[in-house]
């Protein structure tokens, strides 16, 4: 069924629940950060200020993310997510009123601006939870015969999420502003969280309940540094990411080099979203589990070559294809990497392992926004995001040099064991 059934996850009645639920949560979270950005740059014409945005996020997201896996595999996973779910819709309500007029009028603008840090700070907080949770509870709502299709769907679904939210936060800002468009986000928020209540509350599958947090911690890193294919997968997204994270400074391109507006601006936010989520749809009907390796390198290295094009094109449309085609070698180095950490992780180590994901990926998000920030404000807002592909084309093809294992890298004998499962 999981090699021929390009629709086989989604014949579990919880799994349609459960992407209905990422959906609107991503869709909330995606538009709401580039809303904060928007305002955070009108607010200070500084692109450094882009790049701290970036900084409060990550360093909650990173210092609590061993930790929070730990908790992930002691805890029920349903109740859990819920509870992470209802702390963010604190964090948006709070964001919505410090954009309210009452607030801005009275306040000095770096009193503002300190809010939204702190506020971006707690997200962090609560990002550091929500990644483990969400990839552990996947595993409990589907068999292990479709994962490879669940995680397919999973980012798809996180994918869709990804261009419609920038797009509609770019078109809500014109048309409602900054403040009603942060209104809409708290709802959907809200609304996450009721959908969420309609699966079951789930089975903790780990025998250590009650082991010591150091002694869960050593086990979850020892694993993944003893895992070849999980570690390099790691590795070399996260340094692709960290140097090619031209998606911090998209505020500076449109507003002073493209000059396309808020509109503009949520067009260019949505097209890599757009080339991963068809890039992935794709992959559901057509696996690419054969010769991953190679496949994930070869793609690391068209998404740099991508960053470059975007980076030196002043022509709207231009840079709109390069940013498209990024997600298009996006999507394919996410679902590789996704099938190597469903099928290689066991139940029990899934919180932790996907922290120590978070920590390697998730988190160079961030850090590629602080990183892009800061060489913005150095070198010039285009010869950064240059330098960002450059040193990305550099680190696949050192890792293809150093690392041929992992260019031998294939997972058809791991999907055949889980398909006998």
């Amino acid at each position: 069924m999981a090699k021929t059934d390009p629709y086989a996850a989604l014949r579990f009645k919880e799994f349609n629940i459960f992407l209905l639920v990422r959906f609107v949560l991503v869709f909330g979270w995606s538009m709401q950060f580039i809303v904060i950005e928007w305002e955070v740059y009108s607010l200070t014409k500084d692109p450094l200020s882009l790049g701290i945005i970036g900084l409060m996020e990550i360093i909650p997201a990173f210092t609590m993310a061993l930790f929070a896996g730990h908790i992930v595999d002691q805890k029920e996973k349903r109740n859990l997510l819920a509870l992470c779910i209802a702390a963010f819709s604190i964090i948006s309500f709070g964001l919505f009123l410090l954009t309210w007029d009452a607030v801005t009028g009275s306040w000095e603008t770096k009193s503002v601006l300190y809010g939204i840090y702190a506020l971006v700070f707690f997200g962090g907080f609560l990002r550091s939870f929500f990644g483990p949770t969400i990839f552990s509870l996947v595993a409990l709502i589907v068999p292990k015969k479709v994962y490879p299709n669940a995680a397919t769907w999973n980012s798809s679904t996180w994918q869709m999420a990804s261009v419609l939210g920038p797009a509609f936060g770019g078109f809500f800002i014109s048309w409602i502003g900054v403040h009603w468009s942060l209104c809409i986000i708290f709802g959907l928020i809200v609304l996450s969280f009721i959908i969420l209540l309609q699966i079951k509350r789930k089975p903790i599958l780990n025998p250590k309940i009650g082991e010591p947090v150091i002694e869960s911690l050593k086990e979850g890193v020892r694993f993944v540094f003893k895992t070849k294919a999980i570690l390099g997968a790691m590795t070399l997204d996260m340094v692709a990411v960290l140097f090619g994270g031209a998606i911090a400074l998209l505020p500076i391109f449109a507003q002073d080099i493209l000059k396309v507006g808020s509109e503009g601006f949520g067009v260019l936010r949505a097209a890599p979203a757009v080339g991963a989520f068809i890039t992935m749809l794709i992959t559901a009907y057509l696996p690419i589990s054969k010769n991953a390796g190679m496949k994930l390198l070869a793609a690391i290295f068209g998404f740099g070559v991508c960053i470059i094009v975007f980076g030196l094109s002043s022509i709207f449309w231009v840079s709109v294809a390069a940013l498209f085609f990024s997600g298009v070698t996006d999507g394919v180095s996410m679902v590789v990497r996704q099938t190597i950490l469903q099928l290689k992780t066991p139940d029990h180590m899934r919180g932790r392992v996907s922290s120590v994901n978070s920590m390697f990926v998730g988190s160079s998000n961030e850090l590629g926004a602080f990183e892009s920030g800061v060489t913005a404000k150095l070198m010039g807002t285009v010869t950064a995001v240059v330098f960002g592909g450059t040193m990305t084309l550099i680190t696949v093809v050192t890792t293809g040099i150093v690392s041929p294992s992992f260019r031998k890298l294939d997972l058809t004998k791991d999907l055949e064991e889980h398909n006998k499962d």
